[in-house]
């Protein structure tokens, strides 16, 4: 049975500044039918109003309570342990980070920092955690599409960096982590067994929804989907599909019953 539907931003719904074809219909098809959805996104180069003023620009009208960010859960992280961040993100995600606690322990905060990625930054990241901050990732993605169609590095490879030299554990607030997903289902309410998410991300969208225990992942092969990603991590999707469109055909054809 499918009773709510998760789906990814990036690569799924639009490719840099234009939407995926046939997305904003898909979509819509998907709404006529009363499925419940929820738009989990590792993007971590723009805030929220941004991401929501994108999508009404594409004719994709998300409410605020229907997207899902890792910056909003890590400041609802650092709010619940009382922490004071260091921030290690884009200048344009800063603004997610206003009126946070002051003056409690340290944690450093890691996104897709872009051209801030430079030494003296992870240096200075890396001296808060040597004297015992936590450190945070917003997503630990390996690469994203970048604006010119090829892959460029992602957050994963520095906040690994950090993991290395530090010799501390990060803890992942965005996709796989099983929680993000929990955390926008439990706002419909849906069993995770019940719904299904569609990402182009083999590895933390497919396979970290699989582990989290939803029913069903779905892969398409828009965004960074690469030949034969389907088959480079465990859980192995439900299916792959060519695009958004031909997810939601599959969504459909099985709403309200099992295969």
């Amino acid at each position: 049975m499918i009773s709510a539907v998760l789906l990814d931003l990036a690569g799924v719904i639009y490719d840099g500044e234009k939407a995926v074809p046939g997305a904003a219909e898909a979509v819509a098809r998907l709404r006529a039918t009363g499925l419940p959805i929820r738009f989990v996104s590792n993007t971590t180069r723009s805030s929220k109003p941004t991401i929501l003023a994108r999508l009404a620009k594409l004719g994709l009208p998300v409410t605020g309570n229907e997207l899902f960010t890792p910056a909003e859960a890590a400041c609802d992280w650092l709010r619940a342990q009382a922490r004071t961040a260091h921030l290690l993100v884009h200048p344009d995600l800063m603004p997610e980070f206003q009126d946070l606690p002051a003056g409690g322990r340290m944690a450093v905060v890691v996104g897709d920092a872009g051209d801030a990625f430079d030494y003296k930054a992870l240096n200075t990241a890396f001296r808060k955690l040597v004297d015992g901050a936590e450190l945070l990732a917003l997503a630990p993605n390996r690469t994203f599409r970048d604006a010119d169609g090829e892959l460029s590095l992602d957050a994963g490879a520095f906040v690994a960096a950090l993991e290395f030299a530090s010799q501390r554990q990060a803890i992942v607030l965005g996709k796989p982590a099983p929680g993000f997903f929990h955390a926008a289902l439990a706002t419909i309410p849906c069993p995770a067994a019940d719904a299904v998410m569609v990402g182009d991300d083999a590895e933390t969208d497919v396979a970290g929804a699989l582990g989290a225990g939803l029913g069903h992942a779905l892969l398409v092969r828009t965004g960074k989907y690469r030949e034969g990603d389907e088959a480079c991590f465990a859980p192995a999707p439900t299916a792959t599909m060519p695009d958004i469109s031909a997810a939601v055909d599959w969504i459909l054809a099985r709403r309200g019953g099992t295969e």
